[in-house]
Parts: structure tokens; sequence; C-alpha cells
């Protein structure tokens, strides 16, 4: 923009603001002039856009401090040509092709100073153009975006879950999307199916199914590992045995069980629970002591006599201790 061209414009009172005005003040008349002077919102009004290029002009300047001094400079000076140079690098000032579309181009700086993601307009004002008018014809509209993303449930069984099993969904459409559960999935998590959610401008959204896992008669998962029970008998659990309990693999593993062990006691085998990309689990098998119902008479005389050699064992002995306040 040419020094005359500065003189003859009175940036103040095309943005209606005092000379002293703060940054602050700059950026609110703009801001308040440019939605009234919109072309969106004047479609077909010469006045209006040329009004939206003064004040747009004004801006340019005033919220620059550089530019603002010089400008300040030449209109007390009346007029004197200021050096080569000055406000270069501005891409030729607003208006200087007289075309609408070229405005933008070069009214914020132009190169380096101007704002990135926004199409030349000051980050404060994005939301001013980008949604406010609706881009319109000047290209000030949002980036499209994906649509959003779809929600559903199902179920599976808990060997679906350990192995990994494949689901079909059937949409509202009619169509039948068939879903892969990955092995060791948790009851509870989600899986995603990128691209079969809502359509979009940018893209359609995701569909997020959330798995629910059916509960095992046997089996029970905590986290990676397996949990299960398994009785002994008083004989097993007094002298110690090997036994063999059952896996999630369906063969079984054989355990070891130490004498004396109690009802309850947890004895952990490794590698034999939940395997998954991350981790492998572990087997934990909770000894249940099982008790006769039934005893025949040679059992009966077999435990009395059990019971006579062992009268000096009493479980209970610090049990009183223990149950003090």
């Amino acid at each position: 923009m040419a020094s005359q061209d500065w003189v003859e414009k009175d940036f103040y009172a095309i943005l209606g603001i005092a000379k002293d005005a703060s940054d602050a003040d700059i950026k609110k008349a703009y801001r308040k002039l440019a939605r009234q002077h919109h072309p969106d919102t004047n479609s077909g009004n010469a006045a209006a856009e040329k009004k939206f290029k003064d004040i747009s002009e004004a801006y340019s300047v005033l919220s620059n401090p550089e530019d603002r001094q010089q400008y300040d400079a030449i209109r007390a000076m009346g007029g004197a040509r200021f050096a080569p140079g000055a406000g270069a690098g501005r891409g030729g000032g607003a208006g200087a092709n007289g075309g609408f579309e070229d405005l933008f181009g070069g009214l914020f700086g132009g190169g380096a100073r101007q704002p990135s993601g926004t199409g030349g307009i000051p980050p404060e004002f994005a939301d001013l153009f980008g949604g406010g008018f609706g881009g319109g014809q000047t290209g000030f509209q949002r980036a499209p975006q994906k649509g959003s993303d779809r929600t559903a449930t199902t179920s599976i069984s808990f060997a679906g879950s350990i192995k990994g099993t494949t689901v079909s969904l059937r949409e509202s459409n009619g169509h039948v999307i068939d879903v892969k559960i990955p092995a060791g999935i948790k009851d509870g998590q989600k899986v995603r199916q990128r691209g079969k959610g809502n359509v979009g401008p940018a893209g359609n959204g995701d569909l997020i199914i959330t798995v629910n896992v059916k509960p095992h008669e046997f089996f029970q998962r905590d986290g990676d590992n397996i949990r299960i029970h398994v009785p002994v008998t008083f004989a097993e659990a007094a002298l110690g045995a090997t036994i063999e309990v059952p896996t999630l693999d369906g063969d079984t593993v054989k355990v070891r069980v130490p004498a004396g062990t109690p009802s309850g006691r947890t004895l952990r085998v490794k590698g034999r629970g939940v395997k998954t990309s991350k981790a492998t689990g572990d087997l934990l098998v909770t000894i249940d002591v099982a008790v006769p119902q039934n005893l025949n008479k040679e059992a009966e005389e077999a435990v009395k006599a059990f019971a006579a050699a062992t009268t000096d064992a009493n479980p209970r002995h610090d049990l009183a201790a223990k149950a003090r306040l």
C-alpha cells in the first residue's frame, strides 16, 4: 500500500476507535464490524463488500505494531513519503489487486505471518469465518469432519473369549457385518471396526462393539489368570498326593498337593491361564478338602482310630486368644 493511500484513509475512524486504542479494542471493533458487513450475510451488497474490505485493511495495519507505528508517523507528517521497503513483505497489501478473493492473501501479512489452518484469518477470528457464516462464497468453512461413531453390544461364550471368535451383527439397513473378536478378550472390553460408523464428508466413523462374556460353570477368569476349585480327599490333603486337573486347552495337567494342605489353599500352575498378544496368565488351583458323607463300617472304625491317635492335635487351641477384643 502506498503512503498516499495511508494518508487518505483514517483507519481509526473506519474501525470507530480512538487513536490510543489498545490491541484488545482493535480486535473487538474489527470482530463486531466484520460480522456486520461480511459478504456472507450481505449477498450482492456491493457497499457491504466495500465496507468489509475497508475494515479489513484497517485491521491489517493497526493490528501490526510496526505497520501501525509507520502509519501514525506518515499521518503525522501529512503525507511525506516513507523509506523504500516500508511495509514490504505484506503481499502487496489488502486490495492491491482489487479482487475480493485476494483480500486475505495479503491482509494478514502473507508468508510466515499468515496463521496456518485458518485460511489467513487470525486464530482468534477463526470461528467467526469458519462457523459463524458457514463459509458461503469466500471459502471460509470448517475442515470436513468424519462421521460419528456408532455403538453396539454382543455376547459371546467363555470359550469364544479365550480362543477368539467371529460374530455377525445385522445393521438397521439389513446389512450384516462380521466382527472378529480377538482371543483373550475380557468381559466389557470393546472392539473397534474402522469405517463402519456413520457417513461423513471426511470419511465414515467407526463401529464400537462392547463384548459381554458369559460366565463358565468351572473356570473363573481373574485378569489373565484362571481360577478353579478342585476337591481332594482327606487322605490326599493329609498325606500329600499328585492329582490331575483340567485346563483351558481341554487337556489335564498334574498338580502336586503337599502333605498337610488345608482346605482353601491355592496352588499355582505357571503358563496355563489366558493367552493374549501381550502376556500369558497362570492356572490358580484352590484345594477343597472333601468330607465324606456316608462311611461304611470299616471306614468309620478307621476314622475313630485316627481321632484317638490325634487327641493332642486341637486345631482350635488359639481360637479364644484370637477372639479377644
